[in-house]
């Protein structure tokens, strides 16, 4: 079993109230890859108009939910369970399953390692080779599974790697699985974020596989992590039924249906989702892409993994500078197979993707004792020039997330006694 370090999680900020000084409603959290759109317009009016649902016990079968689920995913309403929040599900599965010997496709959500552990269970990791830019080498993967391992573990897209598995190599995985009576836990709760997520949408692939089960939530997508509510599909009705034979009944609230009966056929809100979301990590990519002092991993989900290249500056470094401008990102060194060279930070608005950016760049700078900083303006290009012992560095930013005006302000910043000059 993998040591895993103490961290931050995205929902900590009373942690970090208490030892930054910083009230929490203050912070805004890159760390938790929640939707930065909020509750939508229409769940909130709905709750408000249909607050007097907790005055009766909703549906023991949940009925009218699992078909709204069924119709948002593409399923059958009989292949849709329902839990609060999809944390219960992991749990009442690995109960279940009872697995022996798990293997799991890391770095990754360390609760899956838990579950494994509280069952009796012990975990193999496959961890994800940064020289392949954290893809999953699925042949190599493939020829690492054998008779001993009882269950497999995939986040899709994957935590805090953001790569993610096409559903043609998930079949691969699953004939392989299938040959070695492996089941396959595939976590998404990240996919409906995924540009290409028709590419990587393993829901239709319970149509022909039994030993597939999908997770999902609304915490992330649906920014409701407070509501609890998750749900899994499978074609395996015997799964379906052991686990509705031991979970709990009324597990999830009837305001809990009611936002979920509103959530999943409010189209307007997850057209939304997708456009800002698919646009601004697009152009924060190329903002990092175009960085000599980064590396960024191209991400399938709504946050992205970064690599620190330069000496002199670690991932905890770039976490207390934004703290400190209460901003959190997440420090990967807790991460198995990742040290204190990565960060990873979700996608926001692109008023605040450019105030983590920013912050992010005058760390690098004062950490590397800038002595020059020319910004050169043509058009939508933006070039920054650090001019450190003759080593000079250059960024551009085509279609940059932030404005002219931001810019400014990110140069005013970096004024200070080691700064010669500062041309406009």
């Amino acid at each position: 079993m993998i040591k895993h370090k103490d961290h931050f999680h995205g929902s900590d900020l009373e942690k970090i109230e208490e030892i930054y000084g910083i009230k929490k409603e203050e912070i805004v959290s890159f760390s938790a890859n929640v939707n930065p759109l909020g509750v939508s317009p229409l769940l909130r009016t709905t709750l408000a108009d249909k607050i007097d649902a907790i005055t009766t016990y909703p549906d023991r079968e949940y009925t009218s939910l699992r078909k709204c689920i069924a119709a948002y995913c593409g399923t059958d309403h009989e292949n849709v369970i329902v839990g609060n929040g999809s944390t219960e599900l992991i749990s009442l599965f690995i109960q279940i399953e009872h697995p022996k010997k798990a293997m799991i496709i890391g770095p990754t959500y360390s609760e899956y390692e838990r579950e494994i552990s509280l069952g009796g269970g012990t975990t193999l990791y496959y961890p994800l080779r940064e020289k392949d830019d954290f893809r999953l080498d699925v042949n190599d993967f493939i020829s690492h599974l054998n008779e001993n391992i009882d269950l497999l573990v995939i986040c899709n897209p994957n935590n805090p790697t953001s790569s993610c598995i096409t559903s043609a190599d998930m079949r691969h995985i699953l004939d392989a699985c299938k040959e070695y009576d492996i089941y396959v836990m595939v976590d998404e709760t990240y996919v409906e974020f995924a540009e290409n997520m028709e590419e990587i949408d393993s829901v239709p692939l319970t149509n022909y596989y039994n030993n597939i089960v999908i997770l999902r939530g609304t915490s992330k997508f649906f920014a409701a992590p407070g509501l609890r509510l998750g749900y899994a599909i499978t074609g395996n009705r015997d799964l379906i039924k052991a686990i509705n034979t031991r979970k709990n009944p009324w597990t999830i609230n009837s305001l809990a249906v009611v936002a979920g009966e509103t959530m999943f056929s409010d189209t307007a809100y997850i057209k939304e989702t997708k456009d800002l979301i698919t646009k601004e990590r697009a152009r924060m990519y190329q903002a990092f892409c175009e960085s000599p002092d980064y590396k960024v991993y191209k991400p399938s989900g709504n946050f992205m993994l970064v690599r620190i290249l330069r000496d002199g500056l670690a991932s905890q470094d770039l976490f207390d500078r934004a703290i400190r401008e209460k901003m959190m990102i997440r420090d990967c060194s807790t991460f198995p197979f990742l040290d204190n060279k990565y960060i990873r930070f979700c996608i926001m608005n692109p008023k605040d993707n450019c105030s983590i950016s920013c912050c992010i760049w005058r760390t690098f700078a004062s950490c590397c004792n800038a002595t020059k900083i020319l910004r050169i303006s043509s058009g939508e290009n933006i070039a920054i020039a650090f001019d450190r012992s003759s080593i000079l560095s250059l960024f551009t930013f085509r279609q940059p997330p932030f404005s002219n005006c931001t810019v400014m302000t990110f140069f005013s910043s970096l004024m200070s006694p080691s700064v010669i000059a500062l041309f406009s």
